[in-house]
């Protein structure tokens, strides 16, 4: 469904990606990992075509992700931010349904708010949620809030920026359980960019190293420890000594 060829991006000097290639076939989750200031939310931002590469080409379903309409374009994702990027001044309900309140399919009122409700309820929050706000709620209830946002609309694919940052064990569990039924039940096609490997097992089909701006590897979850690599191996065991080099 999503395919990035020798994809190429330099910011002045700075080489960020160096020749990816990838492919992230329909209705699966896709977990990239690396380490930090390797590339992988650019990455992200070149597929949603908010960042242009300068050399390669990245294809939803076969079609080039900068040309047609963009609109029509980012209707197909959604996507949950790192740091949940709720409107502090919007009510809870009214930043579930902000997409559906916006653009040429934009929804009446009280059918916006009745699906916010519903997705809500999806995620696990009584619908007296609804009517507060972000600020009087805990982070963990923010993070199922941002889920709901990025499932309301329904769509094909759906972006996870690091969805466990700042979370207690806990409630990381309930947020990964809870992004992988709700990607199992709609059938989407599923991004996600973490360095928590207890994310990664939890909701990956597949998994991609980043490493000098290209794919070191990829492959099923279920290969990932098994692999000899030692770029994997060092990171997945979150070892100070290997080929990845740490900053002192």
């Amino acid at each position: 469904m999503i395919e990035l060829s020798d994809v190429h991006k330099a910011f002045g000097p700075n080489k960020v990606l160096q020749g990816v290639n990838l492919t992230i076939p329909k209705g699966t989750s896709m977990v990239i990992i690396g380490g930090s200031g390797t590339g992988k939310s650019v990455l992200l931002k070149s597929v949603l075509g908010l960042v242009r590469p300068d050399s390669g080409t990245i294809t939803l379903d076969g079609q080039d992700v900068t040309k047609g309409d963009r609109e029509a374009f980012l209707a197909r994702f959604g996507m949950l931010f790192q740091g949940g990027a709720l409107f502090d001044s919007l009510r809870v309900w009214e930043n579930v349904a902000f997409r559906l309140r916006q653009g040429n399919q934009k929804r009446p009122k009280d059918e916006a708010r009745a699906i916010a409700i519903e997705k809500l309820r999806r995620v696990g929050l009584k619908e007296h949620v609804a009517d507060q706000y972000p600020a009087e709620l805990s982070g963990g209830m923010q993070k199922r809030v941002s889920l709901a946002r990025a499932i309301a609309a329904e769509p094909e694919i759906i972006f996870f920026d690091e969805p466990t940052t700042g979370l207690d064990p806990i409630m990381s569990g309930v947020i990964n359980d809870l992004i992988r039924e709700i990607v199992t039940e709609m059938g989407a096609t599923a991004m996600t960019i973490t360095h928590d490997m207890t994310s990664v097992r939890a909701i990956a089909d597949n998994v991609a190293m980043l490493h000098g701006g290209k794919v070191r590897w990829t492959g099923p979850v279920s290969q990932l420890d098994a692999t000899d690599d030692p770029y994997i191996q060092q990171f997945i065991h979150g070892r100070a000594e290997g080929p990845i080099e740490s900053v002192r």
